[in-house]
């Protein structure tokens, strides 16, 4: 019989497979086992009400950052619909306000000090856990997987602030249009700075510089239109069996005229000296890092600029905002956005594998939202939830939850608070010892996975289903995930500091767990299991792996009280471990693993 609930744990894990590189296999199989037949569709209309809490708790773990009983509560009293709705009309929260506000108390301590990129940290674990614009917040993060900046860059890195702003505007403009969103995302200076379209300059025939191009292509590939041209059911249109590319090299040229003659805002502007270094006399906009970045006549291309289907005319007086004007419409209106950027919302937020009825019908909202507008993006996000395909358990369904989604899933489900109220979970980079995944720190501007990616060797390969989140799991990644976790539960998450508790000082982890309600249940272990099954799985948890949590539990022995109530300590310890146990073995499982 085990009794250490660390070797136990362990052991647990072996059995259930997840441990080391099973890890990987095992996920692919799970997500496998969701899928079959790739072009079953799901017909029928969508119930207003869902028909039980689970249901509501699935439909949340797609729209937030996890379920929790109250959010279950308030979709199972309105329904979908209404539940998007007020998601829709909820006041946003403000990373830079939170940047900011942990920032002044930095300095107030020390002037030459700052929060740095802890407090973009901070605040999207505050958001992500208590925030109450989960819709809004979770889309956000989805767009940070497309619109990619990363705090990995040096100058990025530096300015934690105005990635904060970036993130704001991600959540401002995911409930927009996605013109807006383009135009916002082209002119941030992150994105300037990122993808090096800050103090990007016109051709030069006498050095032989020409335009940068590396934005010029990636707002193509990444942003809007992708490599092939698509059917508005995301399938790839061909010609004598050839995929049709959306772009040439000579439209990444003509375009990569347009992002010429854009820097920062500046006291001065236009001046030279502005556009160079932001600053004029030694004075700069303290603001230059967050305000949108302006034109400078001197430096944008006059030249003719071809790409795509527009052709923007040699300018007599060079005009940087009629061209960018030109360039963005163009992309916007190109065919292929609804079914690219529609089936990237699809993937992040339900399932890898969406069926073409699917893409399509989100393709259709994005085209026309019912009343004769594109790029609206609400009814982008209701059209991605709301279909037929979202709301059931289909062939298909399914997708891997990368590891921040398994975190917020686990932190919301047993509410954790934070002693600090700032949330401090921290980086989360480190493989091996973490996540191996930290927001806003994707290694290339290609996030930390690509939405097509297929794990080599795997059932889901030979089945023709993507797994996209499937690029970070590997052995390093399966056992950091598996410790960190069992450290998680047992300890609480992230930085450790001395609080008060009960009238006495201990040091202990900034993030703690609620698990009152499941100490409640520690002598009935099979009740125990079912509640962390609805919790965090939405009751789906398999009858074996019930079966072998609940023996891992009943192995824990809880000392009867002695005649002297010495022993109480002891007592707690054991009803604690048998909780800890019970979640541990829960979210090291493949079945926790995979979003169905």
């Amino acid at each position: 019989m085990i009794h250490d609930p660390i070797d136990q744990g362990r052991t647990l894990a072996m059995r259930t497979r997840v441990a080391l590189g099973a890890l990987a296999a095992s996920v692919v199989l799970a997500l496998a086992a969701c899928g079959g037949a790739k072009d079953e569709e799901t017909g029928g209309a969508v119930s207003e009400i869902p028909a039980s809490r689970s249901d509501a708790a699935r439909f949340l773990t797609q729209a937030s950052f996890g379920p929790t009983t109250a959010a279950v509560d308030r979709v199972m009293a309105v329904g979908y619909g209404a539940w998007i709705d007020e998601q829709l009309a909820a006041p946003q929260a403000s990373h830079r306000a939170s940047w900011e506000a942990q920032d002044a108390v930095v300095k107030a301590a020390n002037a030459a000090n700052s929060i740095g990129q802890d407090g973009i940290y901070n605040s999207f674990w505050k958001q992500a856990i208590s925030g109450e614009d989960q819709l809004r917040q979770r889309v956000a993060f989805a767009l940070s997987q497309i619109f990619v900046i990363s705090l990995q860059d040096s100058t990025v890195g530096d300015n934690p602030r105005a990635v904060a702003d970036y993130m704001d505007m991600l959540a401002t403009q995911g409930f927009g249009n996605y013109r807006d969103l383009l135009e916002s995302v082209s002119v941030h200076p992150m994105m300037g700075a990122y993808l090096t379209s800050l103090r990007n300059r016109k051709a030069d025939p006498r050095t032989g510089r020409v335009p940068d191009e590396n934005y010029a292509r990636e707002v193509m590939q990444l942003f809007s239109i992708g490599l092939q041209q698509l059917n508005d059911d995301g399938s790839v249109r061909q010609a004598n069996g050839i995929a049709l590319e959306t772009y040439t090299p000579a439209d990444i040229a003509g375009l990569a005229k347009v992002f010429t003659g854009f820097s920062w805002t500046c006291p001065d502007w236009p001046d030279n000296g502005c556009f160079s270094n932001g600053s004029l006399g030694g004075v700069s906009d303290p603001d230059r890092w967050i305000k949108p970045m302006v034109g400078y006549p001197q430096h944008h291309s006059t030249e003719e600029k071809v790409f795509l289907s527009a052709n923007i005319a040699a300018q007599t007086q060079s005009d940087p905002n009629a061209s960018l004007k030109t360039a963005l419409d163009t992309l916007y209106n190109h065919p292929n956005v609804g079914p690219f950027i529609g089936k990237q919302l699809i993937q992040r937020l339900v399932t890898s594998n969406p069926s073409p009825g699917y893409v399509a019908a989100v393709a259709g909202a994005f085209n026309n939202n019912g009343s004769g507008v594109r790029g609206d993006l609400r009814a982008v996000i209701k059209a991605v939830l709301l279909h037929p395909e979202a709301r059931v358990v289909t062939t298909t369904s399914g997708k891997i939850r990368e590891p921040i989604l398994r975190l917020s899933a686990v932190l919301r489900a047993f509410g954790y608070s934070s002693d600090s109220g700032n949330f401090r979970v921290g980086n989360t980079d480190n493989a091996g010892t973490s996540l191996g995944q930290t927001a806003m720190r994707s290694p290339t501007v290609f996030n930390f996975y690509r939405p097509g990616y297929v794990a080599p060797g795997t059932q889901a390969a030979s089945a023709g289903l993507v797994a996209p989140e499937m690029a970070l799991a590997q052995e390093t990644t399966a056992a950091g995930y598996v410790n960190y976790m069992r450290d998680n539960v047992s300890q609480g998450v992230g930085a450790s500091a001395a609080v008060m508790v009960n009238g006495v000082s201990v040091t202990r982890r900034d993030l703690q767990p609620n698990f009152s309600a499941e100490l409640a249940l520690v002598g009935q272990p099979a009740d125990l299991v079912e509640q962390i099954s609805t919790k965090l799985m939405a009751g789906s948890m398999p009858d074996a792996l019930k079966t072998e949590i609940r023996t891992a539990v009943e192995s824990i022995t809880i000392p009867a009280l002695n005649s002297t109530g010495s022993n109480q300590a002891a007592i707690d310890t054991a009803k604690r471990n048998r909780v800890n146990a019970a979640v541990f073995l829960t979210v090291v499982s493949p079945e926790f693993q995979v979003q169905k």
